[in-house]
């Protein structure tokens, strides 16, 4: 790609992850959450694999990040959710954080952290995918 590609690129990709944070934060004040939030920051990163290439970010063959980091958020939403079990009420998934005031950005108990933690596997899993099809493209040719 040109010089001008990977500069706009570079500067585009700072507002995305940016939005998608803020998407993924303000998940439960706002519509959107954690999978909005995830699919925007995979985005980003979409963008300067597209920009860069793969030579430039040291993208080999075997790609364990983005894998490692879907199955520990989704295992740590799991650890949360059985937590519920032993707090509370004895329901699955129970909110046993304490909730806040209404409208401020910790004011839902536990459903923040969930938002954020599918932010970061819905990334990690869309992630995976498009550089699954970058290696499957390779091998073809």
């Amino acid at each position: 790609m040109s010089l001008i590609v990977k500069k706009v690129a570079q500067l585009i990709t700072v507002f995305i992850f940016l939005y998608g944070i803020y998407i993924i934060v303000h998940g439960h004040l706002t519509p959107g959450g954690g999978f909005a939030g995830g699919a925007i920051l995979a985005g980003a990163y979409i963008l300067q694999i597209l920009a860069f290439g793969r030579d430039p970010l040291h993208l080999k063959k075997k790609e364990t990040g983005a894998s490692i980091s879907e199955s520990i958020s989704i295992l740590t939403v799991l650890i949360l959710a059985v937590v519920g079990l032993f707090i509370g009420t004895k329901v699955f998934f129970n909110n046993y954080l304490p909730s806040g005031k209404i409208g401020e950005l910790v004011s839902a108990g536990t459903i923040p952290l969930y938002n954020i933690l599918i932010g970061i596997e819905v990334a990690a899993a869309l992630l995976t995918i498009f550089l699954a099809l970058i290696i499957y493209k390779e091998e073809i040719e």
